[in-house]
């Protein structure tokens, strides 16, 4: 089964890619475990998740921590830090 893989912001620019499917392979379980296989897939990506632990990330439109499960998400979305007022 593919998942969607949303970019954004400078997630985004340094990968190259804003969405794309995915099959993610059945040894990654996490989100955690996902940036890291990620990181394998190309310079632009090892690039843009070189500082996996400030990228945020949402499973299915909701907010999660990198520990959490993917299960069977159907989208995973991946942003940096946003700040404002």
């Amino acid at each position: 089964m593919s998942t969607r893989l949303l970019y954004f912001a400078w997630v985004k620019e340094k990968t190259g890619v804003a969405a794309e499917e995915v099959d993610i392979p059945a040894h990654v379980t996490t989100v955690s475990e996902l940036m890291t296989w990620l990181k394998t897939r190309g310079p632009e990506f090892d690039h843009a998740f070189a500082r996996s632990e400030v990228i945020r990330a949402a499973i299915d439109r909701a907010h999660v921590r990198h520990d959490a499960a993917i299960g069977a998400a159907r989208e995973i979305a991946f942003f940096p830090p946003v700040t404002g007022g």
